[in-house]
């Protein structure tokens, strides 16, 4: 990954726009809506025992209580440290005919099966323990049953995309407090998958570079490993959005080796810590971006799978609704260096 020159380290204190060249989306920095930018604090702070152990089916010891299970770690154990299993309420439907294509309507109207699987990671048999509370390694055994479970998906033709993941909090989308993560397999490419890939095919066919690889920036840094960066974006959308990014280019997530996956983990639990610390252990929201499972070979030089984290501090209301650009009131330089000095202990 190429390192990008830096813009001085003081960011601005009038309103900016900024154009992510990664997601395409035009962002408002706004400073003067904000506080100190080390005055940020979840109003929302996560208690992890809100459900009682006793009444949740996620826990060891309830596993009858649970859909079909997929496959757990270790194999055949009854002491087992992960299960992956089918979502009880499932978005999509693994039981119904695959459509090979939409089926147009005389009105123009595309309608398409409701196939796809929508399956949950059961990330610790223990209630109270939260995915920053395991080691690298555990995190690592996480993130590996992310890409066995898509490299099982990858046999469905009909499945082009694969979404990994995790609400935690009710005001992040998550209905059980049990430290879980999901994964969603579509029959479509989703629109803003498809955008950022036409965005990165745009800046590479520009400049000959992945937007991805150029978003390395001493000011934005938050830490960085071996093989992972981690950064608070140019054009974040949101306060203390933060990505981590594998250094070597690389399309799809479901190509993480399992030792990169636990160093991958240590800097995730890092950065998780980070924010809980610093921002009063926000509800949050982590997905993986990666590429469609059937992309050709010619996107693969622009196009860079990350691990995007995006604390829940601000509302998204009518002018981000309406307008698709968002206003975020602290600046990525600002936000970056507020997580950079925050000490976290061993």
């Amino acid at each position: 990954m190429a390192s990008s020159s830096s813009s001085d380290s003081t960011a601005p204190q009038t309103p900016q726009l900024r154009k992510d060249s990664v997601t395409n989306r035009w962002v408002i920095f706004s400073p003067a809506r904000a506080k100190r930018p080390s005055d940020f604090k979840s109003k929302s702070p996560i208690n992890p025992n809100q459900q009682h152990q006793q009444q949740c089916p996620f826990c060891i010891g309830h596993e009858h209580e649970c859909a079909p299970e997929i496959f757990r770690v270790p194999p055949d154990n009854p002491d087992w440290k992960l299960r992956v299993i089918q979502n009880l309420y499932p978005a999509l439907s693994r039981d119904i005919p695959a459509a090979e294509e939409g089926n147009h309507s005389d009105s123009g109207r595309v309608v398409v099966n409701g196939f796809g699987f929508h399956d949950v990671v059961i990330e610790t048999p223990v209630h109270s323990v939260q995915l920053s509370d395991l080691s690298p390694r555990e995190i690592g055994e996480v993130l590996v049953a992310h890409t066995r479970r898509i490299k099982q998906l990858m046999s469905y033709d009909s499945i082009k995309y694969v979404q990994v993941f995790k609400n935690h909090g009710a005001s992040a989308g998550a209905s059980m407090s049990h430290s879980h993560s999901q994964i969603m397999a579509l029959p479509v490419v989703p629109p803003a998958v498809a955008t950022r890939l036409g965005s990165m095919k745009e800046y590479f066919e520009q400049t000959g570079k992945c937007s991805v690889c150029e978003s390395n920036s001493k000011d934005l840094l938050i830490d960085v490993s071996a093989h992972f960066i981690s950064i608070v974006p140019f054009a974040a959308t949101f306060p203390f959005e933060m990505w981590i990014i594998p250094l070597d280019h690389s399309s799809h997530f479901h190509e993480l080796d399992s030792e990169k996956a636990v160093e991958l983990g240590g800097l995730l639990k890092l950065v998780l810590r980070k924010m809980s610390l610093q921002l009063n252990n926000p509800p949050f929201n982590f997905m993986v971006q990666t590429s469609p499972l059937g992309d050709n070979a010619s996107q693969l030089p622009y196009s860079h799978w990350f691990m995007q984290i995006v604390p829940q501090l601000s509302v998204v209301a009518g002018f981000e609704m309406g307008t698709g650009c968002y206003i975020n009131p602290v600046f990525p330089e600002d936000a970056a260096k507020v997580l950079r000095e925050v000490k976290v202990s061993p």
